[in-house]
């Protein structure tokens, strides 16, 4: 079976430590024909589950609406405590054009998604990326900055009314943030330390938007090394050890392979190594393709016409089995998209 449009979404729920609850979201996801759950990625010190699911386009925004309903009901911000930063039960909830849809296919839906979260379930809602109706809003950390718990105070700002939904706080669901995006890898490397001050300095040398620091008394911004990349250091207690976690908004602009390479640069100027690193969600086969190219070429060696071959490769290479097992048809976006019919 393959069928003509696919439209993907990937929502992030604030509950990563109750199995009870995440079930109840992806049985509330699963229970829309047309809509296929990819993949549940959970992480107990984030707190945080993500669930990739595709399929035809009203079916995907129909279970995007289940799942957001479920997770308002199951989960209450009031105790919800993490790592991660969020703003609601529903932190997030991108929906990615895939096959046969435009990015301007993928805002309609957003937005019908979003007006019907707020008009529906009371939730309020903010729209995100290609979908942001102002441009302040356009950026996932802006809309998040001060988090749930300076959201009571925020919302009341004019310039922070929701797009959907009621303009006032709603304690146990908090907010949601919808919106059209292409494409984007959620990338978490590993570093040999605790110190979460060096994940941090890493972060701020890696992402875009870069840091600021003070010069004869001025604060001035420094700018970044990757492009499209949003980053942030943190201590995964998952792991035992601090993680600079980053966004590659665009992969073709900043792959894995980039990340990895310039992280691992940035790192042994402070003496610290990459023990290994992990997707969050799905990943598209072409970074595994490019990692492992990589490593041939590096190593002046014929590239192998196994793309099986390049893929283990690139497995070793970036440490995606190091932290835990990276299997590549479940983790492979064109693999489960594959594998649940749809391509």
């Amino acid at each position: 079976m393959s069928t003509g449009s696919i439209l993907e979404c990937v929502p992030n729920f604030s509950e990563g430590k109750d199995i009870k609850k995440i079930n109840a979201i992806a049985d509330a996801i699963r229970s829309v024909k047309g809509s296929f759950l990819l993949h549940i990625d959970s992480s107990i010190a984030a707190n945080r589950t993500v669930m990739t699911f595709a399929g035809e386009p009203e079916a995907v925004v129909n279970a995007a609406f289940e799942g957001i309903k479920m997770a308002a009901e199951v989960i209450n911000m009031q105790e919800q405590k993490g790592v991660h930063p969020r703003i609601g039960a529903t932190d997030v909830c991108p929906v990615v054009p895939l096959k046969g849809l435009h990015i301007e296919d993928a805002i309609s839906w957003a937005k019908r998604l979003g007006e019907k979260v707020g008009s529906e379930l009371n939730i309020p809602v903010y729209l995100y990326e290609y979908s942001a109706s102002l441009e302040y809003r356009r950026a996932l950390p802006d809309i998040r900055k001060g988090q749930y718990e300076g959201l009571m105070e925020k919302i009341k700002l004019p310039q922070w009314r929701p797009d959907f939904g009621p303009a006032t706080f709603t304690p146990q669901s908090g907010a949601t943030v919808i919106g059209a995006r292409n494409i984007l890898v959620a990338f978490n490397i590993s570093l040999d330390t605790r110190d979460i001050e060096k994940a941090i300095y890493i972060a701020e040398r890696l992402r875009e938007r870069g840091y600021v620091k003070t010069e004869e008394g001025r604060r001035v911004k420094v700018p970044g090394t990757l492009s499209k990349v949003r980053a942030i250091g943190w201590y995964m207690e998952d792991f035992e050890c601090a993680q600079v976690s980053m966004n590659l908004l665009d992969y073709r602009v900043t792959s894995p392979l980039n990340a990895w390479e310039t992280c691992k640069a940035i790192a042994e100027e402070i003496g610290v190594s990459l023990v290994g690193s992990e997707v969050i969600g799905l990943i598209p086969e072409s970074c595994l393709l490019e990692a492992g190219s990589f490593v041939f070429m590096k190593n002046q060696e014929e590239l192998p016409h196994d793309k099986q071959l390049l893929i283990h490769t690139a497995i070793e290479h970036l440490g995606l089995n190091k932290v835990k097992p990276f299997e590549p048809q479940e983790k492979i976006l064109e693999y489960a998209l594959h594998h649940a019919g749809l391509i």
